[in-house]
């Protein structure tokens, strides 16, 4: 395994997996800082090209936008406090105070350094349990993976803000479009109204482009400008962007840790993300902290807690989908289907079999969570231009791209409508304010959902009791019920 993971270090010398890497960690960067844009969205529309790279291009490419991607989310909350993305949300709130009170730079690079800590600590931890973890799921049977599954569904339910009666709508929307198309157990098709085109289904990458890019384009066309270009002056030096050692050191060691641990424990969870875990470990910070007064008034504990869990999650979301199979979030998701272009199957076999495969993507994931920290100390007196790009430009050539992309993966113009169609409905559950990643989660799990559940079923001659007939599914049945009570009723309040 150490080898493996050595040549995947290895492999990012090369000037080709170099370039991608900087690449998808510079799209990343631009993504996640304009608001409204986000890695989910970059990713997403980089999924169609991945068809024509090389394998580990696409991995190390894809892995680098995700580690930008979150980190910047909180650029241009900080500078204007308009947040890039829901998980710049916490970082907003502590970063914009300090932006006004003339201390935007220093925000910027304790923002930095907490996600590089955060993200390297992420990676690392999936470096040393991804593989024990994929050997355990090897003893997995039938029902043990539905009760996986089942727990995962649940679990993206219980963790999406707002309603979780609106949560269980969207999932079960998801779920009903995964049974659309050709079954595969009876040779038959099923809820395609005689239509040649749906028998194959709701494909990924269409319901991806759909829920992702031209639901966003249609809430960022409807939305009221905002005013970016009253932002406050931002005139600085390089050199301020480096931390001052005093602050640090009263943020302390402990908390860098102890916000990464809880930043890969949450992205593990199916549907955890970075909000939640920013949200997490920022109440725990000031659960713990000896000036608990700061928060909300520019804490630089607080701002260095939110983020450092934020860029954990990312190391934490990679390893259930490596080894169980199951995205732990949306942009996990969207990388599920990097895999399975290239012939990758996430799952328990996959690290055993694939693992020289899979090492740049560890690699990868690190190199560009030390980037962040980089970034901040070349780029921090120019990104606030990132927030007064012209808008209608910008997503009159993303829509072009999610098109574009939808039909060079597919060759079907059939599939771009089934794109268009998605963002519409998913536009409008946005604007009832029902959220799209359980509806995503419903997609990708439903048909193995339904696989474990019926092939249980039939090795048991329609026995249910099988379901529960060994410690592995009655353990993730209890755990299902420790994660409803503990992330439902007894989540951290902010107040």
């Amino acid at each position: 395994m150490s080898g493996d993971l050595l040549n995947g270090f290895i492999a990012l010398t090369n000037p080709e997996t170099f370039m991608y890497l900087v690449g998808g960690f510079l799209m990343g960067l631009v993504f996640g800082a304009i608001p409204g844009l986000t890695a989910t969205l970059a990713i997403a529309l980089l999924l169609p090209f991945t068809f024509a790279m090389e394998l580990t291009n696409a991995l190390v490419m894809v892995m680098a936008i995700f580690m930008s991607g979150i980190y910047a989310g909180s650029v241009t909350g900080i500078t204007v406090n308009i947040p890039g993305a829901a998980s710049g949300a916490i970082t907003t709130m502590e970063g914009h105070v300090l932006m006004k009170r003339g201390e935007g730079a220093k925000a910027l690079s304790m923002d930095a350094l907490a996600s590089s800590i955060g993200g390297v600590l992420g990676a690392a931890v999936l470096m040393f349990i991804a593989v024990p973890m994929s050997n355990f799921a090897l003893l997995f049977r039938t029902p043990d993976k539905f009760a996986l599954v089942f727990m995962a569904v649940v679990t993206v339910v219980i963790v999406a803000k707002g309603s979780i009666w609106r949560s269980l709508i969207a999932v079960t929307l998801g779920l009903m479009v995964s049974t659309v198309g050709f079954d595969n157990m009876v040779a038959q098709g099923r809820f395609d109204f005689g239509s040649p085109n749906l028998i194959e289904g709701v494909q990924l990458l269409p319901a991806v482009i759909g829920l992702f890019a031209i639901c966003e384009l249609l809430l960022q066309g409807g939305a009221p400008a905002r005013g970016v270009l009253d932002a406050p002056e931002f005139k600085v030096r390089h050199r301020d962007f480096i931390p001052a050692w005093a602050d640090i050191r009263e943020i302390g060691a402990w908390t860098f840790i102890k916000s990464s641990v809880i930043g890969v424990l949450i992205g593990m969870l199916p549907g955890g993300g970075a909000s939640m875990a920013s949200f997490v470990a920022y109440a725990e910070a000031k659960r713990v902290s000896k000036k608990p007064e700061e928060y909300g008034n520019g804490s630089h504990e607080g701002l260095a807690a939110a983020e450092a869990a934020n860029n954990a999650m990312c190391g934490g979301a990679v390893v259930p989908l490596l080894t169980l199979g199951i995205p732990g979030d949306s942009v996990t998701a969207i990388i599920f289907g990097v895999l399975l272009i290239h012939g990758l199957v996430p799952g328990p076999g996959l690290l055993t079999n694939e693992m020289a495969t899979i090492a740049p993507m560890f690699a990868a994931l690190m190199v560009a969570a030390v980037f962040v920290f980089l970034s901040v100390l070349i780029f921090g007196p120019y990104y606030i231009w990132l927030a007064r790009m012209n808008r209608a430009v910008l997503y009159a050539f993303i829509g072009m791209i999610a098109m574009v992309g939808t039909f060079a993966s597919t060759f079907s113009v059939f599939q771009m409508w089934m794109a268009l169609g998605v963002g519409i409905f998913a536009w409008l559950l946005r604007l009832m304010k029902y959220p799209l990643v359980p509806m995503l989660m419903g997609i990708i799990l439903g048909p193995y959902l339904e696989l474990y559940l019926r092939r249980a079923l039939i090795t048991s001659n329609g026995d249910v009791m099988t379901l529960f007939s060994s410690p592995i599914s009655i353990g993730l049945y209890v755990m299902t019920g420790l994660f409803v009570y503990f992330l439902r009723y007894k989540s951290p309040k902010l107040a």
